[in-house]
């Protein structure tokens, strides 16, 4: 027995369905970019963090200077 299969009919492919994509209905979604989201959390983190640190560092100031 061949390791191959061969087409029934010659002129034909074996495997035509596998290589026509599939339906709309059935395309699989894939996200290649992070959501916008992600971007805006990351945005308020680095700004609340920054204003975080500028406040204790006005508090450290205002310690010392006393």
């Amino acid at each position: 027995m061949p390791d191959h299969s061969t087409p029934a009919v010659p002129g034909t492919t074996g495997g035509s369905d596998a290589v026509a994509p599939p339906p709309a209905s059935e395309r699989k979604y894939v996200e290649n970019k992070p959501p916008r989201g992600l971007y805006v959390r990351v945005f308020i983190y680095v700004v609340a963090t920054h204003v975080l640190l500028a406040f204790m560092s006005v508090l450290v100031f205002a310690a010392k200077t006393r």
